[in-house]
């Protein structure tokens, strides 16, 4: 194939800025051909550039008018979308969250899996921004040793009350499927265990609504427990001003600590554990070399991911950013929130259809009603790099 087709179903913030680079020829061989929305003010503007208009998402799937399909709608249409997008032929790119729960993102990477000749991949950028890459490379080859803890604090995701009033389904239940966790910070959950790995056991403390008029969690801390008994700690909040974003890894050889665009190395000489086995003195401590790691960021992340999904369409490359791998963050988001509203600890991997039950009940007997409020334009792309 010289050149992907690319139609996008959802014409939201999201949807438009991916329109945005494909319409700008920033992907190499790849063209947008068709967008669709429910809100028909949203399409005039494309419809004049000569792409196709469709007003629902199965419309344009059936309509021959794409080879792929990037899905940027709300989280609940994200499965039943892609689900029909493979059962007609189109590969499929799906941004975060692949599905609002773990159930039904099972559903979907079952229906990539009955067509292997179709590509699937996720949109989580973060995983292609270089300081990532690189405590993932460090941890991976083990210049931290045994790792022994981890520290998120991911508390700079502030949104204002008019954040939430600008659409039906944010913040909601049944429209999102939870709150900062399943919208803002599933960027960090996904990078955290694309850097480290899943947790087996989580407890969670979720606050509803502490900042805001929502039904969902706007402040979380969560404890994990990894299988080689390493522990972390996440928070994440849209509430808190300035906010904090530190990441901290601890291993027997050493820490590394990201914070304000700063990445620094505390190397060991020897390591704790063997320090502590062999040492002659109680306050003593082997010699600690502090490195600073340089880093760019990445140019455009998301085009990025984009990019890869074309080039694996067309070539059989390697994707960057798997749709698979997009069940590891939202298991870890339904875990935190199960844990808290039952009090008790999650032991993974999650029970699926448990939490899908549960997440029916808090949808069934939800009361919330919300007043849509129109926001004006901002630059919705200053909240993309963390």
């Amino acid at each position: 194939m010289d050149t992907v087709r690319i139609g996008i179903i959802g014409m939201g913030n999201i949807g438009r800025f991916h329109a945005g680079y494909l319409l700008d020829g920033k992907i190499a061989g790849a063209k947008l051909t068709a967008v669709c929305s429910t809100s028909p003010q949203k399409l005039s503007d494309y419809a004049t550039k000569g792409l196709r208009v469709f007003a629902n998402g199965d419309e344009l799937i059936r309509s021959g008018a794409a080879d792929a399909v990037l899905i940027a709608t709300p989280h609940f249409q994200h499965v039943s979308l892609g689900i029909a997008a493979f059962r007609s032929g189109l590969h499929v790119l799906v941004e975060k969250p692949i599905a609002a729960h773990k159930a039904d993102a099972e559903r979907l990477i079952a229906a990539a899996r009955a067509k292997p000749e179709l590509k699937f991949a996720a949109m989580f950028q973060m995983r292609v921004e270089p300081r990532y890459e690189i405590m993932r490379r460090m941890i991976r080859g083990g210049e931290l040793g045994t790792l022994i803890r981890i520290n998120w604090i991911a508390t700079d995701w502030f949104r204002s009350e008019a954040y939430y009033a600008s659409s039906a389904w944010r913040a909601t239940w049944k429209g999102e499927g939870g709150g900062v966790l399943i919208n803002q910070s599933l960027h960090q959950l996904d990078t955290l265990q694309w850097m480290i790995g899943m947790p087996s056991r989580v407890r969670g403390f979720c606050e509803l609504g502490k900042f805001h008029a929502i039904e969902v969690e706007d402040s979380v801390t969560a404890h994990f427990e990894w299988p080689d008994k390493s522990t972390g700690v996440f928070c994440a909040s849209t509430g808190e001003l300035p906010g904090t974003n530190r990441l901290e890894i601890v291993g027997t050889r050493g820490r590394l600590l990201l914070e304000n665009e700063s990445l620094t190395h505390d190397k060991l000489a020897v390591a704790s554990d063997e320090w502590s086995r062999t040492a002659k003195l109680g306050f003593a401590k082997p010699e600690i070399e502090r490195l600073k790691i340089p880093f760019a960021n990445a140019e455009a992340p998301h085009a990025t991911l984009t990019q890869s999904f074309v080039d694996a369409i067309r070539t059989g490359a390697p994707l960057r950013c798997p749709g698979e791998d997009g069940l590891g963050s939202i298991e870890l988001a339904n875990a935190i929130v199960f844990s808290s509203m039952t009090d008790r600890t999650i032991d993974l991997p999650l029970d699926s259809a448990a939490y899908e039950k549960f997440l029916a009940g808090l949808i069934t007997y939800s009361r919330t009603t919300k007043r849509v409020i129109e926001s004006s334009a901002e630059d919705f792309a200053k909240s993309f790099r963390k």
